[in-house]
């Protein structure tokens, strides 16, 4: 039986912006977490793309990652994810060639196939949605060949990018994804900490159908939670509720800054709301290091995960700091 502190701990950010705050803020609060994260000995740092979202800044991914990674030392950076039908297979390729060439051995490259935003943005990202979808495996084959060594006569070359070992995950939350990241032998990144109702059966399928690969011998799975701790369980409850909140407005079509924490939900949310946000976040890891500890134990005994991928939505930037501390304590302790 694993432990909590047995396997590697990561990060995944989306650089949030702040109601009364501004995208620089949110910038250098993402750099100075990555250097938090670097320093307690969390694995990775990831940031994830979106687009036309007042709350989210990570939109341009591969510039912010080389930020980030331009400000740490041994931290891996990567991306949770780009969302391929949004580019050109070789643009990405040439992206984190050069990423990896400035940064060498701490670049990931996580994909996904949802656009990451709406269907008029996405138009404007010059993609048609279902054509995208429908050319995604051919797409992630292009990627990928990108990164093998150039061939004599090769007309088309990622440059920087041929014959570089860049890591490339799938991304997904759906048993769509588990079964093409298991043909692939690829890495495996499950999107829990939002859409928990395929967790368990897409791990089972990517274990079971798992074919070994030249970067890939064994099946590695990381599923993505939500951890929010504070010294009480109260006042991670508190802290929380500017998830929440985030949550009720993307399912009435609002898109906003985040807000700041409320001492209670109540007349916030209407029932049905409620019940529908709280299905959503149901694997969030929210309390004490006493309550996180067990939560997280009984996670890792029930998924048998490789990693965790931490993330929070946390107003005050101190409080995300202490909140990825106490995480790591927890991550130390023997259970």
């Amino acid at each position: 039986m694993k432990s909590a502190g047995s396997i590697p701990f990561s990060v995944l950010d989306l650089a949030p912006v702040k109601a009364g705050g501004s995208i620089q803020e949110s910038f250098r609060e993402t750099l100075d977490l990555a250097r938090h994260a670097e320093e307690l000995g969390y694995r990775r740092f990831w940031l994830a793309e979106h687009h036309s979202m007042p709350g989210i800044a990570s939109a341009a991914t591969a510039v912010l990652i080389g930020y980030v990674a331009g400000g740490t030392e041994t931290i891996r950076v990567g991306s949770g994810g780009v969302m391929l039908p949004n580019h050109a297979p070789l643009i990405i390729a040439e992206q984190f060639g050069t990423l990896e060439s400035l940064y060498p051995d701490r670049i990931d490259l996580g994909i996904g196939r949802a656009p990451g935003t709406d269907q008029i943005t996405m138009r404007a990202l010059r993609r048609h949605l279902a054509q995208a979808a429908d050319d995604f495996p051919e797409d992630v084959a292009e990627l990928l060949s990108y990164f093998a060594p150039a061939r004599e006569g090769q007309r088309v070359r990622a440059v920087p990018g041929a014959g570089l070992k860049v890591p490339v995950w799938l991304l997904g939350s759906s048993l769509y994804s588990a079964q093409f990241a298991a043909l692939l032998g690829l890495p495996f990144a499950f999107a829990s900490h939002f859409a928990p109702d395929y967790l368990m059966d897409a791990l089972s399928l990517y274990r079971r159908e798992f074919r070994a690969s030249e970067s890939l011998r064994d099946p590695y799975v990381m599923p993505c939670i939500n951890v929010i701790a504070a010294d009480t369980d109260a006042e991670a409850e508190r802290l929380f509720t500017s998830l929440q909140q985030s949550f009720v407005n993307l399912r009435r079509g609002q898109t906003g800054f985040m807000q700041p924490p409320v001492e209670t939900m109540e007349g916030r949310w209407s029932e049905v709301e409620r019940i529908g946000v709280e299905h959503m976040l149901r694997y969030s890891m929210v309390g004490s290091p006493e309550t996180l500890g067990r939560r997280l134990e009984s996670f890792v005994d029930e998924t048998q995960a490789n990693e965790i991928m931490l993330t929070a939505q946390i107003f005050d930037h101190s409080a995300r700091l202490r909140s990825l501390e106490l995480a790591a304590q927890v991550r130390n302790a023997t259970f």
